[in-house]
C-alpha cells in the first residue's frame, strides 16, 4: 500500500464529520482507544491487528473482519507485521435502508467477529487494487462499500472471539507509561492500553487515584526527570527530551510549579 493511501490513525474517529463510504487504513503499533456515532464493518487485509469492542476481543487477518456498532467503545492497534485494513463507515440507519444494513448496524455482541470466504476474499483484493490506484475517487469507494455490503451475509461465518476483563489495571498503565515517556501519550492510548473506553477509563482513574490521568502522567515525567538530574549525565535540555516535554522552558514550569524549586535549583542542591 502506497504512503498516499495510508491514514496515521484509523478513519473511525470521533472527529471525522464524514467519512469515506470504504477507507484503507494502516493501524498504528499501539493500542489506541475511541468511539462514533456510526457503525463500521473492518476487514483485514495484512499483518494482524487486536480489536477489542465491548470487552470481546479477538485478532483481525487477512480475511477476517468484526463490525463495530454505533457508540461501541473500542481499542485497536496493530500487532503483527504493518497492519492494513479496509474500514466501510455505515450510514445512520433509516426506515428505508436495505435490509442488510438495518442488519449490521443492528448487530449484537455475539456476532461482532468474522470470517470470509475465499470467493468475497478475491473480489476485495480486487476492489483493494482498484481503490490504491484512486485513492480520492468518492464513486469508487461507494460502489465498494455498496458491492462488499451488499455480498456479506452470503460470504461470512462466525469467528471464535475471547472475552477480555476491562478493569482498571494500575501496572499495565505504568508499563505503558514507561514505555512512552519520551512522548505524547494521550488519555485515548492509555485507555487502549488497557481495554477501556475513553470515558469510562477516565472516570475509573479518577476513581482510583483521586486525580486525572494527563495529572498521573505528568508526576511520572517529573518523576524521571527528578532522577536523571540526580544521575547528573544529562544537560537539563536532554532531560526535559527524555521526559517528553516539548521545550525546556516549559519543562522548567512544569517542575517549579509541581515542585517548588526550578531544576537548576534542584541540580544544586543534591550536588
Amino acid at each position: 500500500m502506497s504512503s498516499s493511501n495510508k491514514r496515521d490513525a484509523i478513519a473511525l474517529s470521533a472527529n471525522v464529520l464524514s467519512p469515506k463510504p470504504a477507507e484503507l487504513v494502516t493501524l498504528p503499533s499501539h493500542m489506541d482507544c475511541h468511539d462514533h456515532a456510526y457503525t463500521q464493518v473492518v476487514i483485514g487485509l495484512k499483518g494482524q491487528a487486536e480489536f477489542d469492542v465491548n470487552g470481546k476481543g479477538n485478532l483481525v487477518g487477512p480475511g477476517q473482519g468484526c463490525v463495530v456498532t454505533s457508540g461501541s467503545g473500542h481499542a485497536f492497534g496493530g500487532v503483527v507485521g504493518q497492519s492494513d485494513i479496509l474500514v466501510l463507515n455505515m450510514p445512520m440507519p433509516h426506515n428505508d435502508d436495505p435490509l442488510m444494513l438495518q442488519k449490521i448496524n443492528q448487530l449484537n455482541c455475539s456476532d461482532t467477529y468474522f470470517q470470509l470466504d475465499v470467493q468475497i476474499q478475491k473480489l476485495i483484493q480486487m476492489l483493494v487494487s482498484e481503490m490504491q490506484a484512486s485513492p480520492d475517487d468518492l464513486l469508487l469507494s461507494r460502489a465498494c462499500n455498496d458491492t462488499v455490503i451488499a455480498l456479506l451475509h452470503r460470504h461470512i461465518s462466525a469467528l471464535e472471539v475471547h472475552r477480555k476483563e476491562s478493569r482498571f489495571d494500575l501496572d499495565a498503565l505504568d508499563r505503558y507509561i514507561e514505555q512512552h515517556l519520551s512522548r505524547k501519550i494521550s488519555v485515548a492510548q492509555l485507555a487502549g492500553s488497557v481495554y477501556l473506553g475513553e470515558s469510562q477509563f477516565h472516570m475509573l482513574f479518577k476513581e482510583h487515584m483521586g486525580i486525572t490521568p494527563h495529572q498521573y502522567v505528568l508526576g511520572k515525567r517529573i518523576d524521571m526527570a527528578k532522577y536523571l538530574i540526580e544521575q547528573g549525565n544529562l544537560t537539563l535540555g536532554q532531560v526535559a527530551e527524555f521526559t517528553g516535554f516539548t521545550a525546556q522552558s516549559t519543562f522548567a514550569h512544569t517542575f517549579s510549579r509541581l515542585l517548588g524549586i526550578s531544576p537548576s535549583q534542584y541540580k544544586k542542591q543534591i550536588s
